[in-house]
């Protein structure tokens, strides 16, 4: 099967569909916060047979598109609007990247180029080149994945024992560019993050079997190691206190945007002229947001009765901070952690409720509320004309999952479609409803003592940056955030984001002023052609067509 993954999910949870443009990614973000292969399946009856407790009337929903449509419609909308207003702070006072559409960006801009601008076409030229190579790489590359666990990702490049630990170069053409737009620190953040979760600390938490945790559980019980990886309150914590100091500061700190002596040369004066020409007013966005968070608190507890109408309106007061959060850390790295803030939600919502009363149903629902708005509004922030593609997908989505479930019984664990987020989502909600004690021993201590450094670090990066002018040493820090990212995915996409960056590095040091000019349009190449090939690989796929060859390399030969 395809490799190629959208920058959209948390722990593995990866959609093999990637591409750009409005519909197609409005289509890709409604998979993921849709829910219908994670907490929305986990609602069903079947799902609910397979777990060790909560099956009960009270806890189930029997899957259906009479109110799979109402609620996907009010929940999908509220994240198009709820941080508007925040877009010309993230993009111009910030500078955040936005990789994936600033690839997108940079490949519209090609067909716009205007004639006798010789360097422009020159960067047309690098860029299709790069787009073509990465393209037929990515087909190369599904030659070889026949099947889970084979192909060029599947090989040990710094050996057995580190890619058991998620460390190895991923061959992906996607995150090298990446690489190569993002910061040198945020990469270099990344790789620290991996290294001190997945090379320290999660092996020192395995070696704890048996005392902090059951050694008869499962790798993936929510009551063992996973729940470690699962609980990411440090870095929730953490972001709502950057973001509340970033409105803190915004007065103080607040840029002139007229583009007067502040910026650095005609085409960001232009871009940033566009940029505030077409915001929408805040205003309108207010009061857009209000009207569609009151038709949610109205219908949502219709469809799902555990949810009180206080529960939905908390949300909403809550999903607007962590969609800046979220829409920050994305800006940065390229990744959505979309659904980590729906498992928070989870957690929070389904112990508020209780067994007895639906806990389960109403944590799950209140993740698909959380996770339609921080989702939605971190898409907004790089695909800006985004209303016509959600509203197909709250339509054709839960169709064709209705169409197909009704066809296959998704959620079998002997069937083809086993869907194990399902049972995952259902797992963090039981857990919730026991709540924070039935947590594996030293997980909240872990998070508060996470917690407390990333502060600190932060706290410090500050405080240098203020007082320290000489060698800017504050440039030199990581970012506490970056280094949340790899906790839950793990260590191969941060290598290969270095090795984008190690490569820039090398341009730079041969040719700065090329390395300046050529080095967007090459990495936007290589994000948009390895995204392209999930367009024919998703056909073949659908086709029931396989590759052809199985390609492993130290896992007992090819």
């Amino acid at each position: 099967m395809g490799r190629r993954k959208r920058r959209c999910a948390s722990m593995g949870e990866t959609n093999n569909v990637e591409g750009n443009g409005d519909w197609f990614d409005s289509q890709r973000c409604l998979q993921l916060h849709c829910g219908t292969a994670s907490y929305m399946l986990g609602m069903s009856p079947y799902i609910a047979s397979q777990a060790d407790a909560g099956n009960t009337p009270y806890n189930t929903k029997k899957l259906t598109i009479g109110w799979m449509f109402p609620y996907l419609l009010v929940v999908s909308f509220a994240g198009l609007f709820s941080i508007v207003a925040l877009r010309k702070m993230m993009i111009m006072k910030y500078n955040l990247t936005y990789p994936s559409g600033t690839a997108t960006a940079y490949l519209i801009n090609c067909f716009h180029t205007p004639k006798g601008a010789k360097l422009a076409k020159k960067q047309v030229g690098s860029l299709f080149k790069t787009f073509g190579a990465s393209f037929i790489f990515a087909a190369v590359e599904w030659i070889f994945a026949r099947e889970e666990g084979c192909g060029f990702g599947s090989i040990p490049t710094f050996g057995s024992q580190a890619y058991a630990k998620r460390f190895y170069f991923d061959f992906s053409s996607t995150y090298i560019g990446v690489g190569m737009l993002c910061p040198y620190m945020v990469n270099i953040s990344l790789l620290i993050g991996a290294i001190v979760s997945w090379a320290i600390m999660w092996p020192m938490i395995e070696e704890k079997k048996g005392d902090w945790y059951s050694a008869k559980l499962s790798a993936t019980s929510l009551h063992g190691i996973q729940g470690y990886r699962v609980h990411g309150l440090f870095h929730f914590v953490y972001m709502l206190v950057v973001t509340i100091s970033s409105f803190t500061k915004r007065k103080s700190g607040e840029e002139n945007y007229s583009g007067e002596g502040s910026l650095e040369d005609y085409d960001k004066e232009i871009r940033n002229k566009d940029l505030l020409k077409k915001q929408i007013p805040n205003l309108a966005t207010f009061g857009e947001s209000v009207a569609i968070a009151v038709i949610s608190i109205i219908v949502v507890p219709i469809i799902f009765h555990s949810l009180k109408w206080y529960h939905v309106l908390v949300a909403y007061l809550i999903a607007p901070i962590l969609a800046f959060c979220n829409s920050y850390g994305a800006g940065l790295t390229d990744w959505s952690l979309a659904s980590n803030y729906g498992k928070i939600a989870i957690l929070t919502f389904s112990y508020w409720v209780g067994l007895e009363n639906g806990g389960v149903i109403a944590g799950l629902a209140s993740c698909g509320l959380m996770m339609s708005i921080v989702d939605t509004t971190y898409a907004l922030m790089g695909v800006f004309n985004q209303l016509i593609g959600t509203a197909m997908g709250c339509v054709i989505t839960p169709l064709v999952f209705w169409i197909f479930n009704n066809a296959y019984q998704l959620g079998d664990p002997e069937s083809a479609y086993p869907a194990p987020y399902a049972l995952m989502y259902r797992g963090i909600a039981l857990l919730g409803v026991e709540g924070f004690g039935s947590l594996p021993k030293h997980c909240l201590k872990l998070s508060i003592w996470f917690f407390l450094a990333a502060i600190l670090i932060n706290l410090m990066t500050q405080l240098l940056e203020k007082f320290e002018t000489k060698y800017r040493i504050y440039r030199f820090i990581p970012s506490p955030m970056c280094m949340a990212i790899p906790f839950y995915l793990g260590g191969y996409f941060a290598i290969d984001m270095c090795v984008g960056s190690l490569l820039l590095f090398i341009w730079q040091r041969y040719d700065k002023q090329l390395a300046k000019d050529f080095g967007p349009a090459v990495a936007s190449g290589l994000i948009c052609g390895d995204s392209l090939w999930g367009i024919p690989a998703s056909v073949l796929a659908l086709a029931g067509v396989k590759a052809p060859f199985c390609l492993k390399v130290g896992h007992g030969g090819a």
